[in-house]
């Protein structure tokens, strides 16, 4: 990477002044390979809404651009997304370029909202990160990129604000290697006046952009006229071919058999640039400032370039053929429209008030009016074709991830396929099926919670109604009713996930509500191995239903055992084998949702307990007991080993990053110190400095207040879950009294 060039002045020269080129001739069908579907994701505050509101003017969809500080944006629609000045909500909206239809969304920056993340990525074909030019890879920056390899999205990353004077694109570029572990692969030299971006360099092209009055000017390099810049972009060049040797061996001979470096095509550069991309093994970095219009066109260039058309990721469902086969990802509810269930359609059409098949809730349901969408207005449509996103009204019970088909004979006939189709002269396993048919996006675990209640009993149910709601359309918001006290308990993401649901039942659903106090969500965990056998006699009318089980409790290092495939392990040894061989499934299944009952509230606070493997050594049940019978003696064996075993608490630890001036470091150092937290780094960004470390949730609460007190109102900071940890039991003592009161 060459980056002695980054400073280079120079006097624009005259050149062909255009403008970005957008048409509104909508894709056809047949041109699938002209739509695109990417979203933008950032940290907070690097930029995301004002370079889609950028991309939106450039594309010729909207006459004037929005700003973030005035709340007149085009994703940022909801009244809370415009006061707060962040974005809540993923939108979706949908543009032409150069005859290419493009599927974007805006994505939140914010932890508390990372649901809206993982939602959306699950149906993209590649991401646009955004970074700080100022701060580089911040904390959110790699929990999204983290999120976008999990469903190996390819990415292109875009350096925004270089127009801030502590700007830094070397900084950027080096964080992108050291914290991300990818190479980038620097595509564009920002050419700077007095420390501000002015222009920029196309490396491959050889072609200069500078930026008047939002208009484009675009010129050719020549090594007589521009002989500093043009030897700079050669250098940068060949800097290019030389990492793509490392990862691509294809482009590593045809460089060995050429003459030099000069002579290798544009064109296979870009091929092996992309074959690496989608390897995940290097990034394509671009650069400029959404906020004064530099760098929009050549990044709305690259994604068309680099990122994939439909078809080149979701081979997978081309075993539906010219069925339909799409996935929902988001569900907001209208006013006059009701629900709106969002749609990647992956194969087939999407027709106006047809009926679908839930595939993996096995029920039809009708659908009414489908819409193309452009963040909150929808025009409605009669038939959408695979690649598109659509947005379709009358569905009261799919749910975010669920994947939709025509019938059941039709998804019947899909599976049949893929279990046909090869891939590597290898048969798809049956668990690809399962993944491929399964409900796409984790949700994460709420880590606050706190009561809600309505103003008067005469609004309960209207409560009850909103937050159903709220629930379907954000999936990480918990909604439980205390049995004990009758209330209504939320459980969220952060303060400001709860303070914002909140703040939307009032403003939307005109309630009143009231908040209790903050609650940290607790776990317990098991402290040692026990084991116990347990029998229920239950007489129903004239039989007598019994059931016998035998369990063991064993504490386990990680959460790992908490998926659905892991709590509960049968014992195979050979006294036991026999018995296990031959329960019935139905049997099995009520087994595992009992210990799953049993596990939900523990001994010592009435949390859930994790860190837990249940081990079933034998059942015998008596002819013509009822499933609710062994589901009951389950839940019970596991309560009654809980309390044999004993639990311990655990409280959840939240990785800090903050940012603060050089005066500020040892204050908030020493504050952290008294909230039992453990400094892991300081490093320097800038003027300022980063501290990194980890601490008790239960210690952070209202931070930022104290934050901008000690830093005289300069320092930020972010901060996510990492873990559940053991307590002191000293610090066990105080949770346990400031969750039950005594």
């Amino acid at each position: 990477m060459c980056f002695s060039i980054l400073r280079i002045i120079y006097k624009p020269q005259s050149s062909i002044i255009f403008r970005g080129y957008a048409t509104e001739k909508l894709v056809k069908n047949g041109d699938i390979n002209k739509i695109r579907n990417i979203g933008i994701l950032a940290h907070i505050d690097a930029g995301k809404t004002t370079t889609t509101e950028r991309m939106l003017y450039y594309a010729g969809s909207i006459k004037q651009m929005g700003e973030v500080h005035k709340g007149n944006t085009v994703t940022d629609y909801m009244v809370q997304e415009r006061e707060r000045g962040i974005t809540i909500q993923s939108a979706a909206v949908t543009f032409t370029w150069k005859d290419h239809k493009i599927n974007l969304i805006d994505t939140p920056g914010h932890i508390d909202f990372t649901m809206e993340v993982e939602q959306t990525l699950n149906v993209l074909d590649g991401v646009v990160v955004i970074l700080d030019a100022s701060a580089g890879v911040e904390a959110q920056t790699q929990t999204v990129w983290h999120q976008a390899n999990r469903y190996k999205l390819p990415k292109i990353v875009f350096v925004n604000k270089m127009d801030r004077l502590d700007a830094s694109f070397e900084m950027c570029c080096h964080s992108i290697e050291k914290k991300l572990n990818v190479k980038p692969i620097i595509l564009q030299i920002p050419l700077l006046q007095e420390n501000r971006i002015s222009g920029l360099v196309d490396i491959l092209t050889l072609e200069k952009y500078d930026w008047f009055s939002k208009v484009l000017q675009k010129s050719t390099l020549s090594k007589k006229n521009d002989s500093q810049l043009w030897e700079a972009a050669q250098k940068a060049r060949c800097e290019i071919i030389d990492t793509l040797t490392e990862y691509d061996d294809a482009l590593a001979e045809k460089v060995i058999n050429s003459a030099s470096y000069a002579s290798i095509p544009t064109s296979v550069i870009l091929c092996s640039l992309r074959t690496t991309m989608l390897a995940q093994t290097v990034v394509p970095v671009f650069c400029g400032s959404a906020y004064k219009n530099i760098g929009i066109e050549p990044l709305l260039d690259a994604v068309l370039l680099y990122l994939p058309d439909p078809q080149a990721r979701n081979n997978t469902y081309n075993c539906f053929g010219d069925t339909l086969s799409a996935r929902a990802f988001k569900i907001i509810h209208d006013k006059q429209k009701g629900a709106i269930t969002f749609f990647r359609i992956y194969s087939g059409e999407f027709v106006k008030g047809q009926k679908i098949y839930n595939i993996a809730k096995n029920f039809a349901e009708q659908t009414s009016k489908l819409y193309l969408t452009f963040a909150d207005e929808f025009r409605e449509t009669n038939t959408l074709c695979e690649g598109c996103i659509a947005a379709v009204t009358g569905l009261k019970h799919t749910q975010s991830g669920d994947l939709i088909s025509n019938s059941p004979s039709s998804v019947a006939s899909a599976k049949k396929n893929l279990l046909q189709q090869t891939a590597s002269r290898q048969k798809v396993s049956e668990e690809n099926v399962a993944a491929l048919f399964g409900k796409g996006p984790r949700i994460p675990e709420a880590v606050f919670f706190c009561s809600i209640e309505p103003p008067t009993l005469s609004k309960q149910a209207a409560l009850e109604q909103a937050l159903s709601q709220l629930q379907r359309e954000d999936p990480s918001l918990r909604v439980t009713h205390d049995t004990e006290t009758g209330q209504i308990i939320l459980g969220g993401m952060g303060e400001l996930h709860l303070e914002i649901i909140r703040d939307r039942i009032l403003k939307e659903y005109k309630i009143e509500t009231q908040l209790g106090k903050l609650q940290i969500a607790y776990r317990e965990a098991p402290r040692e191995k026990v084991s116990c056998d347990l029998t229920t006699e239950m007489k129903l009318s004239n039989t007598t239903q019994v059931a016998s089980i035998s369990l063991s409790v064993i504490p386990v290092e990680s959460d790992e055992s908490n998926k659905e495939t892991s709590i509960l392990v049968l014992d195979r040894k050979s006294e036991f084998s026999s018995n296990i061989s031959n329960i019935f499934p139905k049997h099995l299944a009520a087994v595992r949702r009992g210990i799953e009952v049993g596990l939900m509230h523990g001994p010592k606070l009435g949390s859930q307990v994790i860190h837990v493997s249940v081990m079933l050594h034998m059942l015998n049940v008596v002819k013509g007991t009822s499933e609710f019978v062994i589901e009951a003696t389950a839940t019970q064996c596991v309560q009654k080993l809980l309390k044999e075993s004993g639990t311990c608490v655990l409280e959840p630890i939240m990785c800090l990053e903050i940012t603060v001036s050089n005066d500020h470091v040892s204050s908030i150092i020493a504050d952290l110190s008294r909230r039992r937290a453990s400094i892991n780094n300081v490093s320097i960004r800038g003027p300022n400095k980063i501290v990194y470390a980890e601490a008790p949730l239960s210690e952070l609460l209202g931070y930022s207040t104290s934050l901008r007190t000690i830093s005289s109102g300069t320092g930020t900071f972010s901060m996510e879950f990492l873990e559940y940890r053991k307590m002191s039991p000293v610090d066990e003592t105080k949770a346990i009294e400031s969750v039950r009161g005594f």
